[in-house]
């Protein structure tokens, strides 16, 4: 399999794909693109439709969304482990996966992923309101699975909301205490670990994801 990501500082929907590796240990090559450069472009055009990352190539199989690379890899190479066991946990973990993948368009124009930043953003009412309803999940699923992932064993509901906790921390976002419990657990993981060390190494600046000032 090849996975095609982009710069790590800044490409959360490539995070999102990239963890699903990581945490099962799956073997993978990753080829990271500089967003928005003609090799970008040009790496892509005979790969996706889309010209975007996340992409993964498995044989002759092209899959070309974060959430949809994510079940695939799931269902082909981890019996479906990517989801609680549960049906009813299961259903609700795959709700607020999709929540996230097709919601929280303030958050997303607002606080953009800049994992090297410090900075200070002045939020509008809606970009306030998805924070608030972010914190709420996390608080309910600490509540009711402990201080672990949010149903318990990491799932792809993880994966979609791992990028919001570096949000977060970007921007010195307020949370409530279980909210603040789940961001630490995601920020100390491993496989975070791992991408934002990788993404320490990088040089290039992504103007449009340069938001706010910096903060002491």
């Amino acid at each position: 399999m090849k996975l095609f990501i982009g710069n790590q500082n800044y490409s959360s929907w490539s995070l999102r794909a990239w963890l699903i590796f990581s945490q099962h240990n799956l073997s993978v090559e990753v080829c990271k693109l500089k967003l928005f450069t003609d090799e970008f472009y040009q790496q892509l055009e005979s790969i996706t439709p889309t010209a975007k990352v996340p992409t993964l190539v498995d044989g002759n199989t092209p899959i070309w969304d974060s959430l949809a690379i994510l079940e695939y890899v799931s269902e082909q190479h981890l019996q479906g482990k990517g989801w609680p066991e549960d049906p009813s946990q299961r259903a609700k973990a795959r709700s607020l996966a999709s929540e996230m993948h097709s919601g929280f368009f303030a958050l997303r124009d607002e606080l953009p992923m800049n994992c090297r930043a410090k900075r200070v953003v002045s939020l509008s009412a809606n970009a306030e309101k998805e924070i608030a309803r972010i914190d709420a999940i996390w608080s309910e699923q600490m509540a009711e699975n402990g201080a672990g992932w949010l149903f318990g064993d990491w799932s792809i509901a993880d994966a979609m909301y791992a990028p919001v906790a570096l949000r977060f921390q970007t921007y010195d976002i307020p949370l409530s205490s279980l909210a603040k419990q789940y961001q630490q657990k995601v920020l100390s993981s491993p496989a975070i670990q791992t991408w934002l060390e990788q993404a320490s190494l990088e040089t290039d600046i992504v103007e449009e994801d340069e938001a706010g000032i910096e903060r002491a």
